[in-house]
């Protein structure tokens, strides 16, 4: 695949960069088709991104439809369809600025005001269109072989919430159209497994415009929800962890103090309280500070870890909201564990140990990727190569393959990232640990030494779910609802064929009941079923126990599985006996 560079070099493409290559110059032609349409259109942004490309558009009082942006994809078919060779040219900072003032595009204008006066701007061009970009692009419209547009949405320019509104539309492009329908295959099945959907479905939560970005948990999700929390606390006991509460609203200067009213306070919420400025904890890591500064320490307290199932509140925009995965307050699975330097390594490689615990309890394959120094960070040179010296040991100790990842720390220090792989080959990132040698410095922790001289503990931040929310969405979508029998809401719904059976379906559901089962009873006088599709394909009900004449008769259940579908008849006592076991032992 030949590509063009902004000083008119052409060469093979470097297999890295195809795909790249390709959704940016999609982006141009879907400018060029909205240019076509759309006379009036002024011009943001429009780069490729990890999964497509998109193109931030002022479109005046225009509001765009599905038929709209089918027709802005026809347009692009034509453009791709005429071959345009592409090409580019190169001006100086202010022939630029006059060049884009003449073609009125004051987003592209102001643009070239951020950068230095000395500046020498590139352009591409492809018929009657011409983009201010670095490069490279592909040399004919025609090399662009698989796109299609998905959605559009909202948008401020620049990301600020005080600027004008744009149209964003989004795209996906592909090197080949066999690509192409294979992601668009698998953008139906993640349709079908939108946790939204399913949430609504199943009841589990529900969103609504007096919350935006607050999820209220309706009695289901509250089920789903303390299910994960029972083990949590269990695995974190096990694992030596005591677990603390902390305020969520706490004054300014703690927030000074940690370092998070210089580096994040455009993301936190703050108020008022007798006339002193308090915040919404945006993360829990200070509290936990807190806490194990409240007494003093013993080189033999240490390792201390300490877990906290916090809330935390941050300011997200409205237009970045999405479901469960991208919110203004969830609680984060947070632990801190205070230690000595010569710690470190034992105790990241303990913590890798319990998050591989979790993600192979849910079916999850990951991935590990090492976060380093960000230009906006605090602390020496020499802590920061010791903290990220410490990850790199701990993971090549395990003989854990990871990924770097320059320049994407937390503003405190290096950090781990787990990433997840669920059943239809997403990716997100959850899970986290964080060496921090900052902190403690900030709030002067200490601990007396086996010689009585006073320490400096180190600190590890980390999470396994990262936000229990935003796990509960992802769990959803990789098991499409259908959860294992120990985390489904309801594990089983005894359904009575008809009246004549329904003295024996309660006391089958008082059994099961009175044996800690989470199980529902369908009284209605509906078809069986109907009873069984409901509960089989909008509950996701793992076990369905169908009662009739049959059963009253030899005092058994019919089991019917979810998965499999299939129905087996067994004593109501065996049945209760292996759900109870499975159950205790988690089995997925």
């Amino acid at each position: 695949m030949k590509i063009i560079y902004a000083d008119g070099r052409v060469d093979e493409c470097p297999e890295e960069q195809k795909l790249h290559v390709i959704r940016h110059t999609a982006a141009h032609v879907l400018a060029q088709a909205v240019q076509h349409l759309y006379p009036q259109a002024r011009f943001a942004y429009g780069p490729a991104t990890e999964n497509g490309f998109y193109y931030d558009v002022d479109l005046g009082d225009t509001k765009l439809t599905d038929e709209d942006l089918a027709a802005i994809e026809a347009e692009m078919k034509k453009i791709v369809k005429a071959n345009l060779p592409i090409k580019p040219f190169i001006l100086p900072r202010e022939e630029a600025v006059k060049f884009m003032e003449e073609r009125d595009e004051p987003y592209k204008v102001e643009h070239i005001g951020d950068l230095d006066e000395d500046a020498v701007i590139s352009f591409f061009q492809q018929g009657d269109y011409v983009d201010m970009c670095v490069g490279p692009h592909l040399t004919y419209t025609k090399a662009l072989k698989a796109f299609k547009i998905t959605q559009q949405s909202g948008a401020y320019w620049r990301g600020d919430s005080n600027n004008r509104m744009l149209t964003r539309i989004n795209g996906i492009a592909f090197a080949s159209q066999e690509e192409l329908d294979a992601h668009l295959k698998l953008m139906e099945e993640a349709a079908r497994r939108d946790h939204r959907k399913i949430g609504k479905e199943m009841k589990l939560f529900m969103l609504c415009d007096e919350g935006p970005g607050f999820p209220f948990f309706l009695p289901k999700g509250m089920l789903l929800k303390n299910t994960l929390v029972d083990y949590w606390r269990d695995l974190h006991y096990s694992n030596g962890y005591v677990e603390v509460a902390t305020p969520l609203i706490m004054n300014r200067r703690l927030w000074e103090t940690s370092g998070h009213w210089d580096h994040y306070k455009n993301n936190m919420y703050s108020t008022v309280i007798d006339g002193e400025d308090f915040c919404i904890k945006p993360m829990n890591c200070p509290g936990g500070v807190m806490v194990y500064a409240s007494e003093p320490h013993s080189y033999r307290d240490l390792p201390l870890r300490v877990g906290e199932l916090g809330l935390v509140h941050r300011h997200e925009l409205r237009g970045a909201l999405h479901g469960l995965f991208r919110v203004r307050c969830f609680t984060q699975d947070d632990a801190h564990i205070f230690m000595r330097r010569d710690q470190i390594t034992d105790e990241i490689m303990g913590v890798v140990d319990l998050i591989n615990q979790v993600y192979t309890k849910f079916g999850f394959k990951y991935f590990i990727e090492l976060s380093t120094r960000p230009e906006d960070s605090m602390g020496s040179d020499e802590d920061w190569e010791a903290a990220t010296e410490g990850l790199k040991g701990a993971l090549e100790k395990l003989g854990l393959e990871y990924t770097i990842n320059e320049g994407d720390g937390a503003f405190y220090g290096p950090k781990i990232d787990f990433h997840l792989q669920d059943s239809i080959g997403r990716t997100w990132q959850c899970g986290t640990i964080q060496l921090d040698f900052q902190m403690p410095i900030n709030f002067k922790l200490e601990y007396v030494d086996e010689k009585g001289e006073r320490q400096r503990p180190i600190m590890i931040h980390r999470v396994c779910f990262g936000s229990i929310e935003r796990f509960i969405g992802i769990i959803t979508e990789h098991y499409a609802g259908k959860f294992p029998a120990w985390l489904a809401p309801t594990q089983v719904k005894v359904l009575p064929v008809s009246e004549k059976s329904m003295d024996y379906a309660v006391s089958v559901y008082e059994k099961l009941k009175a044996a800690g089962l989470r199980v529902e009873l369908d009284e209605r006088g509906e078809k069986i079923g109907y009873k069984i599709r409901e509960a089989q394909q909008v509950d996701r009900v793992p076990y369905m126990l169908i009662l009739g004449a049959k059963e009253v008769e030899e005092g058994n259940v019919s089991v019917r599985n979810r998965d499999t579908g299939e129905t087996t008849a067994m004593p109501t006592d065996e049945f209760i006996s292996k759900l109870c076991e499975d159950v205790a032992l988690r089995r997925s």
